[in-house]
């Protein structure tokens, strides 16, 4: 008996480790890829599966609106045709009155 299971024994074997070496990560990158599109918003630095960088102005469900530094020039992407976020937008550090106001009595000090 054990030897006629051991053809189909040897054949899942296979699979199993085709799916936790081949499929299941792509599925993982498949998704990581998915979330970070639906979470685009204005100001994101990002990077087409073209290779133009650009900033984003708008969003919709579908189409993303660039505008590439050269001369501010706006192109609709659709969104599936973005390869990377360089850079959210909103994680940029923004500067509050009080930090300015002891940026500048810092520098009164100073001098």
């Amino acid at each position: 008996m054990p030897q006629e299971y051991s053809g189909i024994v040897m054949l899942i074997i296979f699979f199993a480790i085709m799916y936790f070496t081949m499929i299941r990560p792509q599925k993982k990158k498949e998704k990581q890829i998915k979330e970070m599109r639906d979470n685009l918003a204005s100001g994101d630095e990002v990077i087409t599966i073209g290779g133009i960088h650009g900033k984003i102005v708008k969003v919709s469900d579908e189409v993303v609106t660039l505008e590439i530094p050269h001369g501010k020039q706006r192109i609709e992407f659709s969104k599936w045709a973005i390869g990377s976020v360089v850079k959210k937008g909103k994680d940029k550090p923004v500067k509050s009155e009080d930090t300015e106001e002891k940026e500048d009595n810092n520098d009164k000090e100073e001098n």
